[in-house]
């Protein structure tokens, strides 16, 4: 049987590729410490499983209406206008099962085959991936250290073609930790109106930031109508497994987001909307305990890996990751991550995951305890000396 074309460009996300390794590796007796993977390894908060137990309970668990329930898009509204100092209303959301759907959504609803992204490299897989699978080109941003992984509005004008249509920011990022400053948000604030260009802003990891507030760019002049927000709870509030993300948008592109959800998923399981409108409404002190301990872990692991001969790691500002430099090791980064998993026990992705310009660089989640870096900063310094 055939398979359609299109497929063989279609990608992956190799931090579920690498963690199917480690669990084989720990079927066979091998210990494994597991920072591949970019989830918390923070328990929901109890207040929002409750408000799930009573939903299911109470028999919210039939269909609902493809944007999402009223109430729900009502909670995500009031929440994503006041985080971003903007007026959202609840058509202008949609909710959706995980950050994910937003993000293929958004791309296949506006671009057409031959237009060109631009999108951030290192970055986001999926970003590449969706790109490619709607026909368009993808057109990678450079990230590069000296900039802190970021960029200048200048390098990102330089891109720009006749073909240019959209535009992807990820502040904070993955898999850099790296964040946009206010002036360069309002650079590319500038430019996207200037070339009447989309622009598709994963802010997904908003909340996790240490030394900064987050800032939107649909909070300024003119930028809110062309801006499509993807948020979510997955990190937030440790909800990985629930899948429930959302986007802010404006309600001419939301009805064709939501036509693409009937289309494919129907609706978002009533249920896990009823727990993230009380996760969004509850308490939030779970939230900022996550912060604390997740800054705490980045110190330990940043100033640990700076310690070890050949690599060197400058401090992420947001999300839960540290994107170490190791090109003096002289090896490529599938190779040193290859070797870290299967020799030392270490599971980590290769900075080429995220793109090609993340060659001589890992990636290191450090949702881990912090007994666990302790333990995978030692096997790595013992272990590269062998490299």
């Amino acid at each position: 049987m055939q398979i359609a074309d299109k497929m063989a460009v279609l990608g992956t996300e190799t931090a579920f590729e690498v963690l199917a390794k480690a669990k084989a590796l720990e079927a066979q007796g091998r210990k494994i410490v597991h920072l591949e993977i970019g989830e918390p390894d923070f328990d929901t908060p109890k207040n929002i499983k409750d408000a799930a137990i009573k939903a299911i309970n109470e028999n919210y668990t039939h269909y609902g209406p493809s944007a999402g329930l009223p109430d729900a898009r009502k909670a995500v509204a009031e929440y994503s206008g006041k985080l971003r100092g903007i007026d959202v209303s609840p058509d202008e959301v949609v909710i959706t099962p995980g950050g994910k759907p937003i993000m293929y959504f958004a791309i296949i609803a506006t671009i057409n085959p031959g237009d060109e992204v631009i999108y951030p490299n290192p970055g986001f897989p999926i970003y590449e991936s969706m790109i490619n699978f709607v026909g368009g080109k993808a057109v990678p941003l450079h990230l590069k250290e000296e900039n802190h992984f970021s960029f200048r509005p200048a390098d990102l004008e330089k891109l720009i073609t006749k073909k240019t249509k959209m535009i992807i920011l990820n502040s904070p990022a993955n898999p850099t930790g790296g964040i946009m400053e206010k002036s360069d948000v309002e650079g590319v604030a500038e430019i996207a109106k200037k070339y009447n260009l989309w622009v598709l802003s994963d802010e997904i990891y908003s909340r996790i930031l240490y030394d900064k507030k987050h800032f939107s760019i649909a909070s300024l002049p003119g930028m809110k109508e062309r801006t499509i927000i993807l948020d979510g709870f997955s990190k937030t509030y440790a909800m990985t497994g629930w899948r429930l993300g959302y986007g802010v948008m404006n309600t001419s592109i939301a009805q064709h987001i939501t036509r693409l959800m009937t289309n494919s998923n129907s609706c978002t399981a009533s249920f896990t909307q009823i727990a993230g409108a009380e996760a969004l409404r509850g308490p939030q002190d779970s939230v900022d305990r996550m912060v604390l301990e997740f800054r705490k872990r980045r110190d330990l692991i940043v100033s640990g890996l700076s310690k070890i001969p050949g690599i060197s790691c400058i401090t992420p500002h947001g999300a839960f990751y540290a994107f170490p430099n190791i090109s003096k090791l002289g090896k490529k980064s599938k190779e040193v991550s290859d070797f870290l998993l299967n020799e030392a026990g270490v599971a980590c992705l290769p900075g080429t995951s995220f793109g090609s310009f993340g060659e001589g660089y890992l990636r290191f989640s450090y949702a881990n305890s912090v007994g666990n870096i302790n333990l995978a900063l030692s096997k790595i310094r013992e272990s590269v000396s062998k490299l």
